[in-house]
């Protein structure tokens, strides 16, 4: 397998642990609507898809007549709101990631590096600004960046098309390598034609093994062996 030429990183699970400070979030919103607080674990399996769809498994998918969208929305503006102040409280940068970053910018100065997640892109990109994780990603995408969200291959699509506009070469769909935690990412990269890694230390790891993704890794510090950028 040939060395990709565009590297694209799931935020959530793989590059930051923000599991807690998300089911924080979520268990605020349930408790300001007078609902009982979910256990972690649960709230855990329902991160993937972005805010909306994260909000509405954790109201019990409500689904039907108007009055059930109003208060999806309400309860999705009062957690986005919560997660905006909270969203750093207990949030880190996975053990070795940062090494890892370097390690293949060091090796590697021209290769293209971006972010596509399903949270919303600004406090996406607050969080990478706050680690000092932008300077190794030349864009940062997030759910509502686009008119569609993972595993739809829109945004990918965009990045490959932006890193061969950036590097003056044109980068195909099998010379990307999707890198993230769970099978949305798989079927973002499976859509688009691309490469997937897949890194089982992060939130959804059943997902993820029974996606199947190309290479898996237990640790931020294997991917420079990996994806054969070492």
């Amino acid at each position: 397998m040939a060395p990709p030429r565009l590297l694209v990183f799931d935020l959530d699970g793989t590059l930051i642990d923000s599991r807690i400070d998300l089911c924080n979030s979520i268990n605020a919103m349930l408790s300001y609507f007078g609902r009982l607080a979910l256990p972690e674990a649960v709230i855990a399996s329902y991160i993937g898809d972005g805010a909306s769809m994260l909000v509405r498994r954790a109201l019990g998918d409500p689904e039907g007549d108007t009055h059930d969208e109003d208060f999806v929305h309400e309860a999705l503006t009062f957690f986005l709101g919560y997660y905006r102040i909270h969203k750093l409280d207990f949030t880190y940068v996975y053990d070795g990631v940062i090494e890892a970053l370097t390690a293949i910018r060091t090796a590697h100065p021209r290769l293209p590096m971006a972010v596509l997640t399903n949270k919303p892109v600004n406090p996406s990109r607050d969080i990478c600004v706050h680690f000092g994780l932008n300077h190794y990603f030349f864009q940062n995408y997030g759910g509502n960046s686009f008119h569609t969200k993972k595993p739809d291959p829109h945004g990918l699509k965009t990045l490959i098309e932006e890193a061969s506009a950036l590097t003056g070469s044109e980068i195909s769909a099998s010379e990307t390598m999707m890198i993230g935690d769970s099978d949305v990412d798989v079927l973002t990269a499976r859509n688009a034609g691309a490469r997937v890694l897949g890194c089982s230390f992060g939130l959804s790891p059943h997902a993820l093994a029974a996606a199947k993704p190309d290479l898996m890794v237990q640790a931020p510090s294997e991917w420079p062996a990996a994806l054969g950028l070492a």
